[in-house]
């Protein structure tokens, strides 16, 4: 910390390290504004993303996959953990010292609650803090949530998702609650890695948002390489025993359970924005406790923004970049810039293959009203992407849902090698109105996974009206 008083002042104060906070940080810094970033953890320098997030497991997907049958499965865990730590540790301290090696801008680890609308103290640990600010940014993230499972939160084998990544024991046996994004990644990638995995979803299948042909499909990938899926599962209860817990539950009527080392709760995340003294600021929370926004992010305090999970948008590192580029719309632009002006935007789910979206489903499309075309293809039968056979994975499907009246694109689904990047493509192309036509016809390099639209968008399997009613 570059300062030692107990009273500080500054143009911007941004509570929490992450993504779409310390981009407005580096910017209004650059620009010779005084600013103040105040991160609760030493761990957690540059947020989520780089720390317990996206960086760490994504990297824990390429190691597992990198394991031959004859590696030891605790051996290679271990040894990848410890990759993946240093990996982290590397990004920590790059973002750190990329925001308190300028001269205007200060990093200050502690714990910081408000006091009044423009004033927050700071617990450093050493000492206490109070700093006022012309403009504040709550930028503090989500945290898991556990959910009230009798047992669940008083188990000594639950886990967070940071706790695991964290661990250099592999678990034999993984329970997972929750099949969501989070659930099946980490199922994707333990089961890889050696362990036993048991998924418990209480809906009556996984990846329920999709259409059912390529959620199918993805199932199908993830049970063939072992993972156990019970989706209709309603677990009741969590006991421990001397080496692992019993996981209860109840499917079909019937109770069943379940032996596990480790247990995930992978049920969503929450706002993090407990123990913030938000009340102090007159900072309006939703009843799940995210700051409640309006599309400039701006809280119920004008001078307030929040970015990020907090603001129970979605989930996601590049929205939280967006975010910033608001923020930074109203702090020194025009101030034109809202979040209606988001569109076609992808996600991605990191199994292996991973599986990306854009847009609405097929479903989705019906429901609408839309008369529809659908183009689509399992991915061994794509003859214009030999990259799936070079990289021996031809799993996986393409399915595309077109307005048969305009040739519009309205989503996609790729469940394929590099779809991660591919589904990029296809944003765009929704983003600037280009037609299915024009993607099918486009020129793209050789061998790449993106060529597969040359095959893919020619395939034209049905047409059908609307539903009735829906006109």
């Amino acid at each position: 910390m570059a300062t030692t008083n107990d009273n500080l002042h500054a143009d911007l104060l941004v509570i929490g390290f992450g993504k779409g906070g310390k981009t407005v940080a580096a910017k209004m810094g650059s620009l010779g504004k005084r600013v103040l970033l105040v991160e609760r953890s030493d761990r957690m320098y540059g947020g989520t993303c780089p720390n317990v997030g996206c960086v760490p497991t994504k990297a824990l997907v390429h190691h597992s996959r990198k394991r031959r049958p004859e590696d030891s499965p605790q051996e290679w865990y271990e040894r990848s953990i410890g990759q993946v730590q240093a990996l982290t540790k590397l990004f920590r301290g790059a973002n750190y010292e990329g925001l308190n090696g300028m001269d205007t801008v200060t990093v200050i680890t502690g714990k910081a609650a408000f006091i009044d609308p423009h004033t927050v103290g700071v617990d450093t640990g050493d000492g206490r803090l109070t700093i006022t600010a012309e403009t504040i940014l709550l930028n503090t993230g989500s945290e898991p949530v556990i959910p009230g499972i009798p047992g669940l939160r008083e188990s000594q084998y639950t886990v967070t998702s940071a706790d695991l990544i964290q661990t250099t024991v592999l678990p034999q046996r993984l329970a997972i609650i929750g099949g969501g994004y989070l659930g099946l990644e980490f199922a994707s990638i333990y089961r890889q890695f050696g362990s036993q995995v048991t998924v418990f979803e209480a809906a009556p299948k996984i990846l329920g948002h999709l259409d059912d042909d390529v959620a199918a499909v993805a199932q199908s990938i993830l049970a063939d390489e072992g993972t156990d899926i019970i989706a209709g599962a309603h677990v009741t209860q969590v006991r421990d025993g001397d080496t692992g817990a019993t996981v209860v539950f109840e499917k079909d009527g019937r109770q069943h359970s379940v032996e596990a080392d480790a247990i995930l709760a992978a049920a969503g995340r929450a706002p993090a924005t407990r123990d913030l003294g938000l009340d102090a600021a007159g900072v309006r929370t939703s009843e799940n406790g995210a700051v409640e926004v309006d599309e400039h992010l701006r809280t119920s305090r004008r001078h307030i923004y929040a970015l990020g999970d907090v603001n129970g948008g979605p989930q996601f590192t590049y929205i939280s970049l967006d975010d910033s580029r608001i923020v930074l719309d109203q702090l020194i632009g025009e101030g034109t810039r809202t979040t209606a002006d988001r569109v076609a935007i992808p996600h991605t789910v990191f199994i292996t293959p991973p599986l990306a979206t854009v847009g609405i489903t097929e479903k989705e499309a019906r429901a609408a009203g839309h008369r529809v075309k659908i183009a689509g293809q399992p991915v061994a039968e794509i003859v214009a992407m030999p990259r799936a056979y070079i990289v021996e994975d031809t799993r996986g499907v393409m399915k595309f849902v077109i307005d048969a009246d305009t040739d519009e694109i309205l989503g996609a689904a790729i469940l394929s090698v590099d779809a991660q990047e591919v589904i990029n493509t296809v944003a765009l192309a929704m983003r600037h109105g280009v037609k299915a036509a024009e993607l099918r016809d486009a020129v793209y390099n050789h061998p790449t996974s993106t060529e597969a639209f040359n095959d893919v968008l020619a395939t034209i399997v049905r047409t059908d009206e609307p539903e009735a009613g829906q006109g």
